[in-house]
């Protein structure tokens, strides 16, 4: 089976003076986190449980924005995050394990929140390459020279900018392999990771691409949700 998993466990703190964490703010008249879940809506047949992490103090929140769009709907289910990515994963896959039985095939596409221009394309790719691959991370093309700094304070390197990508989301998982990273890494070093594409490279496990898109944005700073509003805005001319 497939599970998605919808990351909402980020405080926006580099959005502003605002009272609301960045996944609930208005973008053109719904929250950001509705414009997502709409995204995977669109494969409600083919993902089993569309499942929501967030802070505590925001779960009826969250339940009471998603039924006023769309009533009581079983398949979608809110439950708490973590403090960090790797925590709200965990509580997402042991909601799975407590009420599913998990197969050898099946997988779990995780996203972000707040990044509700994914398409229908990238989320299909990640579903089709990671039957195929069990690991896959959604990607594009660097279109700026990457520079790497050891200390923050001089260049360590400067990669082939053909061989760079930027990372977005999903990142979609067999469930048994990244179960696996999970009891086979150290905490200090999961927790010294962004994303748990890494934990399989740390295992030496191999991880695919998808390709992304530039519009699949991730809004961060309130720059972004401008940019976002115009988006919207001109999909409607």
């Amino acid at each position: 089976m497939n599970y998605a998993l919808i990351l909402a466990g980020g405080k926006g703190t580099r959005m502003g003076n605002t009272d609301l964490p960045k996944q609930f703010l208005d973008l053109q008249g719904e929250p950001v986190i509705i414009h997502t879940i709409e995204k995977f809506g669109l494969f409600k047949g083919e993902i089993e449980r569309l499942i929501i992490t967030c802070p505590k103090e925001w779960i009826t929140y969250t339940t009471d924005i998603i039924r006023k769009k769309w009533g009581k709907d079983d398949w979608i289910v809110v439950t708490e995050g973590g403090k960090t990515r790797h925590e709200s994963i965990l509580n997402g896959l042991d909601f799975i394990k407590s009420n599913y039985q998990i197969g050898k095939e099946d997988i779990i596409i995780t996203h972000d929140a707040v990044r509700p221009f994914v398409s229908y394309r990238i989320i299909k790719e990640n579903i089709e390459k990671c039957k195929n691959y069990h690991a896959v991370d959604t990607v594009i093309p660097a279109t700026d020279t990457i520079v790497h700094s050891v200390d923050g304070n001089k260049l360590s390197s400067i990669p082939p900018r053909k061989e760079v990508y930027q990372g977005q989301t999903p990142q979609t998982f067999n469930i048994e392999d990244l179960l696996y990273c999970y009891n086979n890494l150290e905490k200090e070093t999961i927790e010294l990771t962004t994303d748990a594409a890494k934990l399989f490279l740390l295992l030496e496990k191999d991880v695919y691409i998808a390709l992304g898109d530039d519009s699949n944005i991730k809004l961060t700073t309130p720059t972004d949700l401008v940019i976002a509003n115009a988006m919207l805005r001109k999909d409607k001319f």
